[in-house]
């Protein structure tokens, strides 16, 4: 079910694709996501680290916990060995290597506020690349149309970012005349990864999970043994608030629907049918630790990654 947007903003805003612009334009967020402590939560989430401050992912020493250490980091079994409390040291990562896997399939072509689920998935893209560029990470991507894999290794340079920024706006706007959503499977793209990353990285997965496979969770479970993961869930209002009460007629594949949103049941099954999906990939992300982050479309994404 695909909801047209009127365009009144000029064509580069227009909510329907990315413009390289409006790609570009996300730089200027990076002061806002790097105050203070440098971590990111969501209203829906707990806290969690920043991926690109912090202790680093690879173990150097353990020593005697000090004010100011992370609780987090106590070694428990040195310190009941020793009988003083002792905390592990993390080495400071250098030339930290980041993947985006960015979901741009015929899923994303949704919006009924502001802009589609694709537009949003690109801006945080973006985002991404220019925080890793500022720290000096090498960013690749990792480009899904619902089709085809477009692979981009990790660089760091603003050549390579550029490049990456032009693919996701062409994207994002070529999609748009997409409607088979058949051949759509996320484990694709998981599955590069897994098979491909040859050492420890960070990998950013932006999509609205819908249609998830078990083997699409296979393949997410697996990259997440060696990698930190982020699932950074990209939804839409109406797929958290249900219609407003009145009779609509909907249209998917050739065939019609009309429904009345007015009867109680009905919002207690619409809320009931999202929520549950929600949480059952909040419930396997924490289960195989790996972050899992919400972020509404007509909200300003740098807003819903407060800062502590």
């Amino acid at each position: 079910m695909f909801f047209k947007k009127k365009i009144d903003a000029p064509q580069k805003y227009n909510g329907l694709y990315a413009s390289l612009e409006e790609l570009i334009e996300q730089k200027k967020y990076l002061p806002y996501i790097n105050q203070r402590h440098n971590s990111i939560t969501t209203d829906k989430v707990g806290n969690i680290r920043s991926a690109f401050k912090g202790r680093g992912m690879e173990f150097e020493e353990v020593r005697l916990y000090g004010f100011g250490d992370d609780v987090r980091d106590i070694d428990w079994r040195v310190t009941a060995r020793l009988g003083d409390t002792y905390t592990k040291v993390f080495a400071e990562e250098k030339d930290r290597e980041v993947y985006v896997v960015l979901d741009l399939s015929p899923y994303m072509i949704f919006g009924t506020k502001k802009e589609l689920k694709s537009v949003s998935a690109s801006k945080l893209a973006a985002l991404l690349g220019w925080q890793c560029l500022a720290n000096k990470d090498r960013f690749g991507l990792v480009l899904y149309d619902g089709k085809k894999i477009s692979i981009y290794k990790s660089q760091s340079n603003q050549k390579n970012l550029m490049a990456i920024l032009k693919a996701i706006s062409k994207t994002s706007k070529s999609i748009l005349e997409t409607t088979d959503v058949s051949t759509y499977n996320l484990k694709d793209p998981l599955q590069y990864l897994q098979y491909n990353l040859k050492s420890k990285a960070m990998v950013f997965i932006i999509s609205d999970f819908k249609n998830i496979t078990d083997e699409t969770l296979k393949s997410l479970a697996a990259l997440t043994k060696r990698n930190r993961v982020y699932c950074l869930n990209v939804f839409d209002y109406i797929e958290e608030v249900p219609p407003l009460s009145g009779e609509y007629l909907a249209e998917y594949n050739g065939q019609k629907l009309a429904f009345n949103t007015a009867p109680l049941a009905f919002k207690d099954a619409y809320f009931q049918y999202f929520a549950e999906k929600r949480k059952n990939m909040e419930n396997f992300c924490k289960r195989f630790e790996c972050q899992y982050i919400n972020l509404r479309t007509d909200k300003p994404l740098h807003k819903q990654l407060k800062i502590l």
